[in-house]
C-alpha cells in the first residue's frame, strides 16, 4: 500500500557539481553548488506517484498542507481529463431535475456561447482565467447588455464550481471565472404601469381573452409563463385564489414547472375571477388550459404526437407582437409583460410587509424583490419634493425639519467649535 505521507524534496537541475580535480561533490554540498526547486510528492489511490514543483519551499509547504488532507481522504488523484463539449453534455444530463427547466436552459445557453469562444474540444483543465476575461470582453463588444453579461458570469462561475465539487474535473482554485468581477452599470428605471394605463388597456382590449390575461398579469404578479400554463383546475373561484403549481405530463399536455420550483397561492380580486368565469363560459370544453385557445391546443397535441413540439417554446405565439399592437392603439408608453408583474409587486409593497411581497412574488431572495421589482412612483417623488420645500420655506429651527431644534445649540450661541459670525457671501 502506498504511503499517505506527502513529502517535500529538493528537485535538482543540471549536472552534478565537481571540485577542482573534477571529482563529484557529495550531496551534502549540492545546495550551495547546484540549482534546484522544491517538489511536493504524493501517491494516488492507484499507487502511482505524483509531484508538483515550486520555486520556493514556502509555496511547496503551503500546497503540501492542503494536499495532505486530500491524500488521507482518497482525493489525491489528478483530475480526469474532459473536453468542454463532453462536460456540457454531462452537465445537462446530471442537472436535469435538480434545477428548474428554465435555469437549466440558461446554463446550457451560457455554456454553448463559451464553447463557441474557446472551442468545444478544449480540455476543461486548460481553460485559463484569461479565456474567461476575453469571453466577457467579446460579449460586451458585441453590444450585449451589461446585465446579461453579468448573468453569464454568475451562471458560468456556478457551473465551473460544480466541475470542482462534486465532479472533480478541476482542482480547488481552478475555476476560470473565480476572479472575474461583474461589470458595474446604471440599471434602467423600472417601468411602472399606472392603474390609469391599465384601465385604458383593458378598455381598448378587443375581447374577453385579452381583458382576462392583462388583469391576471397586473393583479397577481404571476410571470407570463406561469399565466400561460394555468389550467382551470388551478382556479379556486370560492376563495378567489390562483394556484401556481408544477404540471405533470398527461393527456397530451407537456411537463412544466415554475421558475422557483415551488408552488404558491396568489390572492386574486373578485373582479378578475369573474372575468375568468366569463371566459370559461365562453369557451368550448376540451382544453385544460385557461389561456390556450382550442385550435392552438389541438395543434400542440398533433405536434407532440409527431415529435416536433419543442418543450421550451411558449404555448402561444406572437404574444409580444400582439401586446405592442394593443399598446400603440391605446397610446400607452412601451412596457412588457414583466413590467405588469413589477407593477403588481410595487403595488403590494406599498401596503404589505416586504417578506409577504417576496413570498407572493415567488422570489427565493428578498434582495431580488427590493432591487429589481420595486419602482419609485410619482407619489414618492412628490413626497421628496415636499420634504425639501418644507425645509427651504419653514422655520430652520423646527426640530421636525432639522437637527438644530430644541436639543441643538441655543439661539444666539455658536455651535461647538464654530464662530458666532457667519461669513458674508461675497
Amino acid at each position: 500500500m502506498a504511503t499517505e505521507k506527502v513529502g517535500i524534496y529538493r528537485k535538482w537541475h543540471g549536472p552534478i557539481p565537481v571540485d577542482a580535480s573534477g571529482k563529484p561533490l557529495p550531496p551534502t554540498e549540492w545546495p550551495k553548488k547546484r540549482l534546484f526547486s522544491w517538489a511536493v510528492r504524493w501517491f494516488g489511490t492507484d499507487g502511482k506517484r505524483y509531484s508538483k514543483s515550486f520555486p520556493s519551499r514556502k509555496e511547496a509547504e503551503r500546497f503540501a498542507e492542503g494536499r495532505q488532507s486530500d491524500v488521507r481522504s482518497g482525493k489525491a488523484d489528478p483530475p480526469p481529463s474532459i473536453s468542454l463539449q463532453d462536460f456540457a453534455k454531462e452537465h445537462e444530463k446530471v442537472m436535469e431535475g435538480q434545477v428548474a427547466s428554465q435555469s437549466l436552459y440558461d446554463q446550457g445557453r451560457a455554456l454553448r456561447m463559451f464553447m463557441n469562444h474557446v472551442g468545444s474540444t478544449r480540455s476543461l483543465s486548460r481553460i485559463a482565467p484569461r479565456d474567461a476575461e476575453a469571453f466577457v470582453a467579446s460579449r460586451l463588444r458585441s453590444g450585449t447588455s451589461v446585465a446579461t453579461v453579468n448573468k453569464d458570469i454568475r451562471t458560468l462561475k456556478r457551473i465551473f464550481n460544480l466541475a470542482i465539487e462534486p465532479r472533480g474535473y478541476l482542482l480547488e482554485g481552478q475555476n476560470p471565472f473565480r476572479k472575474i468581477k461583474q461589470r458595474k452599470y446604471c440599471p434602467k428605471p423600472i417601468r411602472y404601469v399606472t392603474p390609469q394605463e391599465f384601465k385604458s388597456l383593458c378598455a381598448s382590449a378587443t375581447n374577453l381573452w385579452w381583458k382576462a390575461l392583462l388583469s391576471v398579469a397586473y393583479t397577481t404578479g404571476a410571470r407570463i409563463g406561469e399565466i400561460l400554463n394555468l389550467t382551470w383546475a388551478d382556479l379556486d373561484f370560492e376563495t378567489n385564489r390562483i394556484r401556481i403549481a408544477r404540471k405533470q405530463e398527461g393527456r397530451g399536455s407537456p411537463t412544466w414547472e415554475p421558475k422557483d420550483r415551488e408552488g404558491r397561492m396568489l390572492p386574486t380580486p373578485p373582479e378578475v375571477m369573474q372575468l375568468l368565469a366569463d371566459l370559461q363560459a365562453s369557451l368550448t370544453e376540451g382544453c385544460p388550459y385557461v389561456f390556450v385557445p382550442s385550435e392552438r391546443w389541438e395543434r400542440i397535441q398533433r405536434l407532440r404526437k409527431d415529435g416536433t413540439w419543442k418543450e421550451k417554446q411558449f404555448l402561444i405565439n406572437n404574444l409580444n407582437r400582439n401586446l405592442a399592437v394593443l399598446r400603440r392603439r391605446t397610446g400607452v408608453a412601451k412596457f412588457t409583460y414583466h413590467d405588469l408583474r413589477r407593477s403588481c409587486i410595487t403595488n403590494w409593497a406599498n401596503h404589505l410587509p416586504i417578506h409577504v411581497v417576496r413570498k407572493l412574488a415567488g422570489h427565493s431572495d428578498i434582495k431580488t424583490t427590493q432591487v429589481y421589482y420595486l419602482a419609485v412612483q410619482e407619489d414618492d417623488l412628490e413626497k421628496a419634493r415636499q420634504v425639501q420645500s418644507a425645509i427651504l420655506n419653514g422655520d430652520p429651527t423646527d426640530p421636525l425639519l432639522t437637527h438644530f431644534g430644541q436639543n441643538g445649540p441655543s439661539s444666539g450661541q455658536p455651535a461647538r467649535g464654530g464662530s458666532s459670525q457667519v461669513p458674508r457671501e461675497q
